[in-house]
């Protein structure tokens, strides 16, 4: 995140990455505080030699096991280098392992989802968390500390894990089974604000408008004199883009908007309007619908969609680049969801969920370089940056959108008129959530179309037609979600309307899935 000169001074905490798909989390909840971390993985941890700014350690969880002969570990001397640790999960196991301590596996008293914690001795760890020395956590393992290491005590339990919290006050070590950075903890914030304030006495300096300087500083250092193209979508990560790369190169920048016809109704000319007019971007549009219909024609595997529409931009920034001349730089509005969705960031064993257009989707080859200002930041840390830089409200507000657009909303084969169809549906349902004053309380919604067609009766004719689904989910970042508690007489009024106004549905359904298990998008 910061450039080299700046990593030297800059005091941080350092999060080891075990392949936990909940690592971004612990990053969001530290930067919350104000306080700058980095998330590395163990070869890159290993080769940290100084550490004088390194004022605190977080071992993250993963899908690894001590009761192996070989797992992934961290040498034994960090333990001597005074620095606060916090092992969370697997970093529980691990630090008692490496220091002495006995785990395993247990078949009968494995917990996933909550439980309830019971205080056994007061804590600094633990301030202001338990209600009656009770708290519920979210638990999710099946190895388990049987045996302290030496110095060590318990602090915590639960019915099924005596040793589910411990600690080593004098050498400032803790070790905590369950996962204080997923919501599902309640007041889980309030261990690792204990843990990097008052163990870590790490102080805040991480604030976004300080942040924004840097990056526009480092984007000027970096491309100097070199040209650059912006993926302009329209959606708040490439409109930040957009204007960081202004800010700092200005007339060396030009801005792409490729009209994929993929994307919702009549979004496009407004957003083109905007850039060109208001903030005076050298901005062209492109009209490619033809190209990108042609090239998803009969292609119903969700990845091969992201990959065809990743590809196929690249091929259309390459093309303008010829045209723009020693254009060096691609840059496009990549975030840290993105990024661990797609793949690890750290390198570490994270599964991959799937892929994102401008991630996983991207050629193996590409002539341009990519630039990603972004791509360490959540959502609302990108909203709050382009407050800073001014964004039109609108802009700033406006729901995620994914980069390959609809055509991950249509559940299969993609036509012309199902793009029509969803883009009807899609208004209506945006619109009517403005109106009745409910789109700023979510965080995402939108409609999709299913390969399922089902029979209805209209005007007592009989119809077989498509269904529709919706959702809408709230959501700090995007790594976590849960459905918006709607009433049932909107949902009634939405879905009449739909039926009635849109040709092609006469079915609505609404999807009440949480992330996990589901994602936020179909596909």
């Amino acid at each position: 995140m910061l450039s080299a000169d700046n990593q030297k001074e800059k005091k941080k905490i350092i999060i080891i990455d075990f392949g936990s798909q909940l690592t971004k989390l612990i990053a969001r909840r530290v930067r919350e505080l104000g306080v700058y971390c980095e998330i590395l993985n163990l070869k890159e941890f290993k080769r940290i030699k100084n550490f004088n700014s390194v004022k605190g350690i977080i071992l993250s969880g993963g899908p690894s096991t001590v009761t192996k002969k070989v797992y992934p570990k961290i040498p034994k001397n960090i333990f001597e280098k005074k620095i606060p640790i916090l092992g969370i999960c697997y970093g529980l196991q691990l630090i008692s392992k490496v220091l002495g301590g006995k785990i395993k596996k247990s078949q009968r008293k494995r917990e996933f989802g909550e439980a309830i914690l019971k205080e056994k001795l007061k804590s600094i760890l633990f301030k202001n968390f338990f209600t009656d020395k009770k708290a519920k956590v979210w638990m999710s393992h099946q190895d388990a500390v049987f045996k302290l290491p030496k110095n060590f005590k318990n602090i915590a339990s639960t019915n099924n894990s005596k040793f589910t919290a411990i600690q080593n006050e004098k050498r400032r070590i803790y070790g905590i089974q369950f996962h204080p950075e997923a919501t599902h903890t309640k007041k889980g914030f309030v261990i690792i604000k204990n843990f990097i304030l008052k163990i870590c006495k790490m102080k805040r300096n991480w604030i976004i408008g300080v942040e924004k300087n840097r990056i526009i500083k480092d984007l000027k250092n970096k491309i100097k004199n070199d040209k650059v193209i912006c993926a302009l979508s329209g959606g708040v990560d490439s409109s930040v883009v957009a204007l960081l790369v202004n800010k700092a190169i200005k007339n060396n920048l030009k801005c792409i908007m490729v009209d994929t016809g993929l994307l919702r109704k009549n979004e496009f000319k407004k957003s083109y309007s905007l850039f060109k007019y208001k903030y005076r971007l050298n901005v062209k549009l492109i009209n490619s619908q033809k190209l990108f219909f042609n090239k998803l024609k009969n292609i119903i595997d969700p990845e091969k969609k992201r990959k065809i529409i990743g590809s196929l931009f690249i091929k259309i920034f390459e093309q303008e680049a010829k045209k723009f001349k020693n254009v060096k730089y691609l840059a496009q509005g990549t975030l840290y969801p993105d990024i661990i969705e797609s793949k690890s960031s750290t390198g570490s064993k994270s599964s991959k969920i799937k892929s994102h257009h401008n991630v996983g989707g991207l050629p193996k080859k590409m002539k341009l370089k990519l630039i990603e200002p972004l791509k360490e930041l959540f959502k609302d840390e990108v909203r709050n940056l382009g407050k800073s830089l001014k964004l039109d409200s609108l802009l700033l507000k406006k729901h995620p959108f994914p980069g390959p657009g609809l055509a991950i909303r249509i559940i299969g084969k993609i036509t012309e008129k199902k793009i029509k169809i969803l883009q009807n549906a899609d208004d209506i349902f945006i619109k009517s959530l403005i109106k009745y004053r409910l789109y700023d309380k979510i965080w995402q919604a939108y409609a999709a179309l299913l390969p399922i067609k089902t029979v209805g009766v209209m005007g007592d004719t009989r119809t077989f037609e498509y269904t529709c689904l919706l959702r809408a989910v709230t959501s700090e970042d995007g790594m976590t979600a849960a459905k918006y508690n709607f009433t049932n007489e909107f949902l009634s009024k939405i879905s009449n309307k739909i039926i009635n106004e849109v040709s092609g549905i006469n079915r609505v359904v609404y999807d009440i899935t949480s992330k996990p298990p589901s994602t936020i998008e179909l596909e």
